[in-house]
């Protein structure tokens, strides 16, 4: 089947057919959003991510072989530039942060709402971080355990300030240069430049520091 111009091109990663078959059911009644394949574990998504580049994967993370976790880390060794957005019905932080730190842009579980999936798979495609309360719950948990980055607020210029309160917000660069009247390069500057004062590695560890630190629009 051709590629459909202007839809958001889906592939599904989960070892059980029948969970596939359920999302892929759904998901083709969406206008906007087209499946364009399968596979049941992390190695065959990787492989398939390589294949048929993909927008949006969504991946479980508790597969046999080669699990979703191990599967983001080669997707990011590749560059693989799809936006993975986390499936599963295991919801221990043993799971959440390692899936987040791979490169997931986000986490969410088997028992959401379709219509909220649809919009989900929507989201990160335009470029946000999806978390659900519990699983910023668990990022935030696992800071505290490890220790907070050792960046601090005032490191940041004001503008910076305003950047990221808006990724906080779950802006994606787009809309933060139409919010600040910036070009999308300047954002893009801003935002390197906050991960590296800050000392954090993405988008979801600003954010996180963010809600910590009480910067937020």
């Amino acid at each position: 089947m051709a590629d459909t111009p202007g839809r958001i091109r889906v592939l599904l990663v989960d070892d059980h057919q029948v969970v596939r078959r359920g999302l892929r059911t759904f998901l083709e009644v969406q206008e906007d959003i087209e499946v364009v394949g399968e596979a049941a574990d992390g190695a065959e998504g990787t492989d398939r991510a390589e294949e048929l580049r993909p927008d949006v994967i969504l991946m479980d993370v508790t597969m046999p072989g080669t699990d979703g976790i191990e599967a983001l880390r080669r997707l990011r060794d590749l560059g693989n530039p799809a936006r993975v957005l986390i499936v599963t019905s295991f919801t221990e932080q043993r799971t959440v942060v390692p899936a987040l730190r791979a490169g997931a842009a986000g986490y969410l579980y088997k028992d959401i709402d379709p219509d909220a999936l649809a919009g989900a798979i929507r989201s990160v495609h335009a470029g946000h971080v999806l978390l659900q309360p519990e699983v910023a719950e668990a990022l935030l948990a696992a800071q505290d355990d490890q220790g907070a980055p050792a960046g601090r607020p005032g490191s940041l210029t004001d503008r910076e300030r305003e950047v990221l309160g808006l990724i906080a917000d779950g802006r994606s660069n787009r809309e933060i240069a139409r919010a600040l009247v910036l070009s999308e390069k300047t954002v893009k500057t801003h935002v390197s430049n906050i991960l590296m004062k800050l000392d954090l590695s993405d988008r979801t560890q600003a954010a996180l520091w963010a809600v910590r630190h009480g910067i937020t629009r």
